[in-house]
């Protein structure tokens, strides 16, 4: 157990802590929670690379972290009718496929795509439109499905990405993994 992988751990555990504030209706509490999960996968990831802490438990727990915080997030969100069944439900197909083809692609031996740039920016729109949401901002909706759409969009770059990546001719197969 290293310091990344605790504080990957410490979002594992917020998770719960999240869940109750917002059942308790704290919405700045809950979001303030969500922030700190956020700062914590910054700082693991960062001390991770900078520290030569990159561990493969790490990177399997890491990106699972975020994905249970985020899925928490959105179920809270949709089941207190703060956000619409469709955009709950186009976040979890978008989320949930790119998981499954991830996890397929690997398993054939394929080489997969590392986390880039628009990977990284999807997610910090994702949790600007989630502070909107908490905060109730009236525009809150609109920016979240500007999100969505920017998110499939991504999404097929990915595709494409990976398509170029496996292409006869383009090297010896085998899984590249986004670090930590």
């Amino acid at each position: 157990m290293n310091l990344p992988n605790f504080l990957t751990s410490l979002r594992f555990a917020m998770i719960p802590v999240y869940v109750a504030i917002f059942a308790q209706g704290h919405m700045i509490y809950a979001f303030l929670v969500v922030v700190a999960a956020g700062l914590t996968d910054i700082l693991d990831g960062y001390i991770a690379r900078r520290t030569g802490q990159v561990t493969t438990v790490g990177q399997m727990l890491d990106p699972l972290a975020d994905k249970l915080m985020f899925i928490s997030v959105i179920l809270s969100l949709l089941l207190a009718g703060h956000i619409s069944w469709a955009a709950a439900a186009a976040i979890f197909l978008r989320d949930l496929g790119m998981i499954a083809g991830g996890m397929v692609f690997h398993f054939k031996g394929k080489k997969t795509v590392p986390a880039n740039w628009m990977g990284k920016l999807t997610t910090v729109l994702f949790y600007i439109g989630i502070m909107f949401v908490f905060l109730e901002a009236p525009f809150a909706d609109s920016y979240l499905w500007a999100v969505i759409a920017f998110s499939f969009l991504t999404a097929i770059v990915y595709i494409i990405l990976f398509q170029a990546l496996n292409k006869p001719g383009s090297g010896q197969n085998k899984t590249i993994g986004p670090g930590q």
